[in-house]
């Protein structure tokens, strides 16, 4: 970056400034299929074609269930979102559709074990994830209340729901019902519904939370069909964009289409995520239109890297994923056939993903060295577990999200940081208070070492994209540069007074990074009397 030329506001801020200045589980070929780091959250989607209901078997080693127990056990995702399930008539085992509570039940036989209540005689079940997986748990399920009369939607979590936009719910079956506008038909998330929870992740851990989406779109090749799952499509992104994100407003809902009920109080917070996904019933790079993929990634303006009317926070286009089997390199999800109706999508400027992937155990090569440990002893071999447990595959994706930042006394953050090329996120905060005769010391870290770091100031707030990120001053002045030290920090103190806010954010010389600079998050700072 050229050396700047400051104007007197930044200018009267560089003067104080410049003068006092885990063990990784992944190795899919050594038969390691967990994450590569513990922060990093891991999301699978997976339509199990009924092999969750309630009359299924439980404590048999060859069926579709004791399959798909194994499989969870072997990826353990986070966040597990589920389609087809409940249906005892498809199943072979019972008839009718579970409801939600006999659903919510069977769930927690198929993580815990216990008593088998829904069948003869109760038999023990022995066939549950923890019996393959002993430490692992979901513990917060949340199992739709919207069916086809076949089957429902189920989002399990490691972490518990919460509310995060001040309606007080953090669970729903569907989207409220829209009135028709702009790009949005109106109605609501189709045959299905479009179920979402709200989660509350770690504070410890991560800066932001999670808003997960689950969809199971109507299949068929028919006008009606495809229609349907436009529809739903193009509702869900409007509800995305305009109740989760406010369209760039700041206020959900600021067209006052849609009828949510308790009313919700705000947009989400600036590093809560959205990642949704689901069966979608349609491949989007071979159905020839426009597809709800990308209208749920893009809405009305497909417009990869400029700021429109996309689902993405800083109003870009969502990523949605282009996940291939590991050993195979095949696409598909749809087990016998080229077909990947199974997606996962989300906001890429608050979220990196690290990795994607298809998880087949038919093509697990070598068998002995590659295969999960979970799946020794499935009857028929590990191989056949996939085609078993149903006729879909599972995507999974492993996500980075920004860390905490700790203390921030001083100022609000308003998020937008970028990953860096050490695989973490820039994190920049002020601690302690900038009123009239206090100091906030001020703390860039996760940066490489004897970095080049610029800080920009600005009066006002905006979206700029740059260096594969989002610029949130407005018209920023760089200061610096700041050089890091080994530890890759940077760090000072400021005093405060003179009332006035000023919108701030780093630039980071990283050559390792995407586009060679990566940014940190952007502060709010409160100068104060």
């Amino acid at each position: 970056m050229p050396a700047p030329r400051l104007s007197p506001l930044a200018v009267l801020f560089a003067a104080v400034v410049l003068a006092t200045s885990c063990p990784a589980q992944w190795s899919p070929s050594s038969g390691q299929w967990g994450k590569q780091a513990p922060a990093d959250l891991r999301v699978m989607t997976w339509n199990m074609l009924d092999a969750i209901c309630r009359t299924n078997i439980k404590n048999s080693a060859t069926n579709n269930w004791a399959a798909a127990v194994r499989i969870v056990a072997s990826l353990q995702p986070d966040v597990l979102i589920l389609q087809e399930c409940g249906d005892n008539t498809g199943n072979g085992t019972g008839s009718n559709v579970d409801t939600q509570t006999q659903l919510t039940m069977t769930v927690g036989m198929f993580l815990r074990g216990g008593i088998d209540t829904f069948r003869s005689g109760s038999p023990a079940i022995t066939q549950y994830v923890q019996a393959f997986a002993p430490g692992y748990d979901l513990p917060f399920v949340y199992a739709s209340t919207s069916t086809d009369n076949f089957n429902r939607n189920i989002i399990l979590s490691r972490y518990p729901f919460a509310d995060r936009n001040g309606d007080g719910q953090s669970t729903a079956s569907d989207i409220p019902a829209i009135t028709a506008d702009l790009w949005a038909p109106g109605g609501n998330g189709g045959i299905r519904g479009y179920m979402w929870a709200e989660i509350d992740l770690p504070d410890a851990t991560y800066e932001g939370d999670l808003v997960i989406g689950n969809a199971h779109f109507k299949a068929g090749s028919t006008t009606s069909d495809l229609a349907q799952r436009m529809t739903a499509a193009q509702n869900i992104s409007y509800f995305i964009e305009h109740m989760w994100n406010g369209a760039g407003t700041g206020t959900p809902d600021p067209r006052a289409r849609i009828a949510d009920s308790p009313a919700v109080a705000r947009v989400l917070d600036p590093n809560t995520v959205v990642i949704t996904g689901g069966d979608l019933n349609e491949d989007e790079t071979t159905n020839t239109r426009v597809g709800p993929v990308q209208w749920m990634a893009s809405a009305q303006t497909v417009a990869s890297g400029t700021v429109n009317d996309g689902t993405d926070r800083n109003r870009t286009d969502m990523t949605f994923d282009s996940s291939v089997d590991l050993f195979s390199g095949n696409r598909t999800t749809f087990i016998g056939s080229n077909y990947k109706p199974d997606y996962l999508l989300w906001q890429d400027s608050l979220a990196s993903l690290r990795r994607s992937f298809v998880f087949n155990t038919t093509t697990v090569t070598p068998v002995a060295a590659a295969m999960p440990s979970q799946l020794a002893g499935f009857t028929g071999g590990g191989v056949t577990a996939s085609t078993v447990a149903s006729d879909h595959l599972p995507v999974i994706g492993d996500f980075r999200l920004p860390a905490a930042l700790g203390c921030n006394d001083a100022a609000t953050d308003l998020g937008f940081a970028s990953i860096g090329g050490n695989g973490t996120f820039p994190r920049y905060h002020v601690c302690g208070g900038l009123a009239t005769g206090q100091s906030g010391t001020f703390t860039l870290s996760s940066v490489p070492a004897a970095a080049q770091c610029y800080l920009g100031v600005s009066l006002s707030q905006g979206i700029q994209l740059v260096f594969g990120g989002t610029l949130v001053p407005s018209a920023a002045e760089p200061i610096g540069p700041f050089v890091a030290d080994v530890t890759g920090v940077v760090q000072f103190a400021y005093p405060g007074g003179l009332p006035f806010e000023l919108v701030t954010q780093w630039a980071v010389v990283d050559a390792a990074a995407p586009a060679g600079v990566s940014l940190s998050n952007a502060l709010r700072l409160h100068f104060l009397p």
